[in-house]
Parts: C-alpha cells; sequence; structure tokens
C-alpha cells in the first residue's frame, strides 16, 4: 500500500507561517551569511492596494506583484517561440492523480510546484509525478505572499518545503515559485542564497499575464467560460511573442484540473501553429540532473552558496553540497544513487517503488 501521508519527522502546523525560532529555521537563516539581502521592510499584505507606499516604489524594489517587475535571475518564459512552459501549483491535490493520468495518457510532461503542507499529506503523488519524469518545484509551506513576511519567515517557508520534498525524494530543488507571484528583490535574494532560482509566469509588452485564472473559477469570482476565454487570448497573445512562454495552472481544486484536462491542455494540443508542450526546466534548456542540488553540475545554476554544504535536514550539519549526489558534506545520507544524471531517491520513494513494482 502506498504512503497516504508522510509520517517521518516532525512538521510545522499545515497552512501557517512555521515558527522561526525553530533550530531548523536558524540554522537555515546561516545561509544567507555572505549575501546581500536588500533591506525592504515587508509590504502590509502583498497586494499593492494594501501598502500604497511600497507600491510607489515598486520599481525599485523590484515588485513583480506591482508593475510586473523581473530580474534577470528569474525565469519567465521558454526562449523557444510556440513553447509552452506547463505548469502547476499548489498540489498536490485530491484531485492530482486526474491531471497525472491525462497527462500520461496525452504524454505531456509539466512542472509541479509543491506546497509543503500538501506534500506531507500526499507524498506518494509527489512520488509518482517525479518517476512518471515531471519536474518537482518549490511553491513553500503555507502559500502565504511572500513579501508581507519577515526574512526568517521567508526561509522557514522555504525551508520546510525543501525540507518535506527531499524527505520523500531524496532530492532537493534548485528552483522555487513565489506565491500569487509575489517576489520583490529581498525575496529573490533569500530565495537564491538558499540555492532556489524564481520561476514566474509570462507576461506581455502590455501587461497581460499568462494567467488561465483557473483559481478565480475555484473562488467563485469568474465561470469556467470566463477563464476558458481567457486562456484564449493567451493562446492569441502566444503567437505575438518571440520566444515561447510560460502558463499558470492550478492542481488543487477539482474544476481547476477540470479546466486542465477537459479544455485548455487539449486546446494548446491542437493549436495551429502547434505548440511544443515542456515542462520548464526543459524548454528552458535546463538539464534535469541540474535542478536538483544533489545532482546539480552547473557552478553559476543557481548561484553557488558560499558555505561548504546545506543543510536541508535543519539540525545543524551541512548535509548536501552542489552536485554530490546528495553524500558529501558529511552526510549521513539514507537515500541511493541511482547510475547517471537521475537524482537520488529518498528511502520512502524506494519503498514505494518496491510497492509500484510489485504491482506490475
Amino acid at each position: 500500500m502506498l504512503p497516504s501521508a508522510l509520517v517521518l519527522g516532525s512538521w510545522p502546523p499545515q497552512d501557517k507561517v512555521p515558527d522561526t525560532s525553530s533550530t531548523e529555521v536558524q540554522a537555515w537563516m546561516k545561509e544567507l551569511d555572505g549575501y546581500d539581502i536588500p533591506a525592504f521592510s515587508p509590504t502590509a499584505d502583498g497586494s499593492c492596494a494594501g501598502d500604497p507606499a511600497a507600491a510607489a516604489e515598486s520599481a525599485k524594489r523590484g515588485w513583480w506583484t506591482c508593475g510586473g517587475h523581473t530580474r534577470v535571475t528569474d525565469i519567465v518564459a521558454c526562449p523557444d517561440k510556440f513553447t509552452w512552459g506547463v505548469s502547476f501549483d499548489d498540489g498536490p491535490s485530491a484531485y492530482t492523480q486526474t491531471l497525472l493520468n491525462y497527462l500520461d495518457e496525452k504524454d505531456i510532461s509539466a512542472t509541479f510546484f509543491v506546497v509543503g503542507s500538501r506534500v506531507i499529506e500526499r507524498p506518494n503523488i509527489v512520488i509518482e509525478e517525479y518517476m512518471k519524469g515531471h519536474e518537482i518545484s518549490v511553491h513553500t509551506w503555507s502559500h502565504r505572499p511572500l513579501t508581507s513576511l519577515t526574512n526568517e519567515q521567508v526561509v522557514a517557508e522555504l525551508g520546510w518545503t525543501r525540507k518535506a520534498i527531499k524527505n520523500v525524494l531524496g532530492i532537493t530543488p534548485t528552483t522555487m515559485r513565489p506565491p500569487y507571484g509575489d517576489i520583490d528583490d529581498r525575496v529573490r535574494a533569500i530565495s537564491l542564497a538558499m540555492g532556489m532560482v524564481p520561476i514566474m509566469w509570462t507576461t506581455t509588452p502590455t501587461g497581460g499575464k499568462f494567467d488561465t485564472n483557473d483559481w478565480r473559477v475555484a473562488g467563485g469570482q469568474v465561470n469556467g467560460t470566463d477563464s476558458f476565454n481567457t486562456f484564449e487570448t493567451i493562446l492569441g497573445n502566444a503567437s505575438t511573442l518571440d520566444t515561447g512562454f510560460i502558463v499558470l495552472q492550478h492542481d488543487l481544486f477539482e474544476i481547476t484540473v477540470d479546466l486542465a484536462v477537459g479544455y485548455t491542455l487539449n486546446a494548446a494540443l491542437t493549436h495551429q501553429p502547434p505548440f511544443t508542450l515542456q515542462p520548464i526546466g526543459e524548454c528552458s534548456n535546463i538539464p534535469t540532473k541540474n535542478l536538483y542540488l544533489e545532482t546539480n553540475q552547473n557552478t553559476t545554476f543557481p548561484y553557488k552558496n558560499t558555505s561548504k554544504g546545506i543543510d536541508v535536514d535543519g539540525n545543524g550539519t551541512p548535509d548536501t553540497s552542489s552536485g554530490d549526489g546528495g553524500a558529501g558534506a558529511g552526510a549521513q545520507s539514507s537515500a541511493v544513487g541511482f547510475v547517471g544524471s537521475v537524482p537520488v531517491l529518498s528511502s520512502l520513494s524506494l519503498v514505494v517503488l518496491g510497492v509500484l513494482s510489485s504491482m506490475l
């Protein structure tokens, strides 16, 4: 039987900003040493209307929420025209399996931006995503607007999610996506210092965002027809770009998965001229092994931490160094390495693989 919840170790309360006084967070804070973290105060609530003063200096802050400001370190589009970077946020959920079955049927791979609180609920789904060739990335622990949090809280949100993923898969993502796209130069600097490159979604030169608004359907703000019409606009905008694009979709709610498998993905597959659908790392020409710290071979992606290793477990001892297969920095790892570029798997993953093999 596949594990239905992660029972290894202890975790913060789900869907709440983790306590910053824990030994884990204090250990992760050391990863910021030697980095220039901008001294911007947290925004009031991550919104422009909620903090007019911060919004007025959004360009200085590099605040994406107010003005769509990005930096060269952000991944914002696939470089090749007519290439769609497929991604789903906020899972895994009770409906992710339906999405995975559809992606498998259509031979589509995607990037899943997983929430730590959901990872410990459904580790079996995260393992299936990874083993089927989908990319796994960090999407925080409690899905709060990161610009509204203190440095310590941002570190806690990223650190606990990173730890949950490693506990399940044995690998540590080198990418992240901020909830609501809420990022500024302070949050960017923290993410990069912790070894995670921000991935956004595409914005047109006129400010149009490649957001299907499926989350608004789940929230009752728009209906499915409105969301699909938004998506049709996205497809039209895609043809005007010189690059490819990254689209925001979600696998948290039944309606968002229904929209994906019933409308948007099919529309993309049948579009003329045809789109190439790929996960974001692949469409960005990033080797799969470089998407995870343990197998990363690129010394500039992400920025290499100045310490001799990263303490992903948060126990005070660095346990992972870039490209070391998870065995460096004095680690006592239970993960098992695979030959070649396949990232390591945790002992939990190996148990699941044994169960899956027995079912075949």
